[in-house]
């Protein structure tokens, strides 16, 4: 490891996840708060550290990451897809674990648009006979 910082982007829903990987001993920084402070349920925090505990490096990085956009849900996700390529800057040999595990791939599902003549994308307007 010449470099000192490894860096990934993350994305999930309207989230966007910028995630450096800093040689350390395991804390997960969020918004410059604890990730026990940032995220309520153990299920997120579950989520988070899934790449790391994949590639066996829970406690050989610091976690640095600065997150916006969307909720809860898709802002774990979003991290977790950051810190599953940051790995992969700090050692291509990751790769096919975090792979086959579907860390890499972006989630392509979004909240689909409204559209006109309907209440929301596809809720019409309430029937009436009469």
């Amino acid at each position: 490891m010449a470099k000192a910082k490894f860096y990934g982007t993350g994305r999930r829903k309207k989230s966007i996840a910028r995630v450096y990987l800093v040689p350390g001993t395991g804390n997960i920084t969020i918004n410059k708060r604890n990730i026990d402070e940032y995220l309520g349920l153990e299920t997120l925090k579950v989520i988070v550290r899934q790449p790391l505990v994949a590639t066996e490096t829970a406690d050989k990085f610091d976690v640095l990451v600065n997150v916006h956009g969307g909720g809860y849900t898709g802002q774990a996700g979003a991290i977790r897809h950051g810190i599953a390529r940051a790995l992969l800057q700090a050692d291509p040999e990751y790769r096919p674990v975090l792979k086959k595990a579907g860390y890499l791939t972006r989630d392509p599902r979004m909240k689909e648009r409204k559209k006109y003549g309907l209440k929301a994308a596809r809720r019409a307007p309430q029937f009436s006979k009469r």
